[in-house]
């Protein structure tokens, strides 16, 4: 079993257009190569798990969906980043589909997909509680960034780490993993 980091990506590594369906409007957040270095100089693997309801709005397709998350891919493996799996899940916010977050179900897809995930010993990260929820309901770890929402915001349970940015949650993160 793998320790994993599970991202989400709109507003954790790239700039939230809401509802993003031109593949040429990716914008990555600042940092965002250097702390997945950094991460994966720890020896994790990464995973994207997204909630995706404009697929089901119709406001994103199917098609650009899949072309965005390969362009992503791509000018990650350019700084040589490797995402192990993107997993999305095109429901409506009214679903309560168990794919889509806060539910753990793309957390629990990538777990059977790859051959285990140490869950204990990894992370999910996102700029949304329902993000931390699903980590915290997989048995991950959890980081919220600041900027959306807080954890006072919500009902669910408070995340590992609450930081202003990704670079500064990665630096906590391996932190608190060579202190265990």
């Amino acid at each position: 079993m793998r320790k994993t980091i599970f991202f989400d990506r709109d507003g954790t590594l790239i700039i939230d257009k809401v509802y993003l369906n031109d593949p040429d409007q990716i914008t990555y957040l600042p940092g965002v190569f250097e702390a997945l270095r950094e991460l994966q100089n720890e020896g994790y693997q990464f995973v994207i798990v997204t909630n995706q309801s404009g697929v089901a709005r119709g406001i994103v397709s199917l098609e650009n969906l899949d072309e965005i998350h390969r362009r992503i891919a791509a000018a990650f493996a350019e700084h040589g980043i490797k995402f192990a799996k993107f997993y999305s899940a095109p429901y409506s916010v009214e679903s309560n589909h168990h794919w889509r977050k806060p539910n753990p179900g793309m957390l629990e897809a990538a777990h059977q997909d790859l051959g285990g995930v140490d869950f204990a010993n990894s992370w999910m990260v996102g700029d949304r509680m329902s993000d931390v929820e699903a980590g915290r309901r997989a048995g991950c770890r959890t980081v919220l960034l600041a900027g959306v929402e807080t954890p006072a915001d919500s009902s669910f349970a408070a995340p590992t780490i609450f930081a202003p940015d990704l670079l500064t949650a990665t630096r906590e993160m391996i932190k608190i993993d060579r202190s265990r």
